[in-house]
């Protein structure tokens, strides 16, 4: 038998935020392998602790060490692991935390599904924005050249599609914007949401 009747607490999300004295979000990063989505998000939260808001980061590989180590990298997979992360920040979210994740999430689609999760009032999406080849180019963990190679499957970018935010609450160009900009132009509009 199945039991879907939502138990409620005393203690609420509301609650938990005036404790915390900010407001909880889900800071969404998104863009291509190499786009610097995660060294911009380890900055952010640097910047956030600094200012005593309450964070925790989600970060792909290590979900996928433990709550998502059944899911390979086919398509179905990667948006249900996208869709467990979604999860997760929500329960963070009602915690009172700045939740920070930054994954690929290649698809408008189930960006649009962790929006609806968690709530477009608690949502903010960052599109890292580097071109592909100056991605290829950095290429820290030797990816595209196994993507090229044939040698790793769906890769986003190569044989796997990437579709543009299209309308992100923040576009960081890369080319333009150095992580500590990226982050000031972040804190700034966190600012008014916290």
């Amino acid at each position: 038998m199945k039991h879907n009747k939502k138990q409620n607490y005393s203690v609420n999300r509301l609650g938990r935020a005036l404790i915390n004295k900010h407001k909880p979000c889900l800071i969404w990063f998104t863009g291509l392998s190499g786009s610097g989505k995660s060294t911009i998000a380890n900055l952010l939260e640097k910047e956030l602790h600094k200012k005593q808001i309450h964070t925790y980061t989600l970060d792909g590989d290590n979900l996928r060490r433990g709550l998502n180590k059944d899911l390979l990298f086919t398509k179905e997979d990667r948006i249900e692991n996208l869709r467990r992360t979604a999860e997760v920040a929500k329960l963070f979210i009602d915690a009172g935390l700045v939740v920070i994740a930054a994954f690929i999430s290649p698809y408008n689609k189930i960006r649009e599904d962790i929006k609806a999760i968690v709530g477009s009032d608690y949502y903010i999406e960052v599109f890292v924005n580097t071109p592909l080849e100056v991605c290829e180019q950095r290429d820290i963990k030797g990816l595209y050249k196994k993507a090229r190679s044939g040698e790793i499957k769906n890769f986003t970018g190569i044989s796997s599609p990437f579709e543009n935010p299209i309308s992100p609450t923040i576009e960081i160009k890369t080319l333009k914007e150095t992580p500590e900009e990226a982050v000031s132009k972040i804190l700034t509009l966190l600012e008014n949401k916290l």
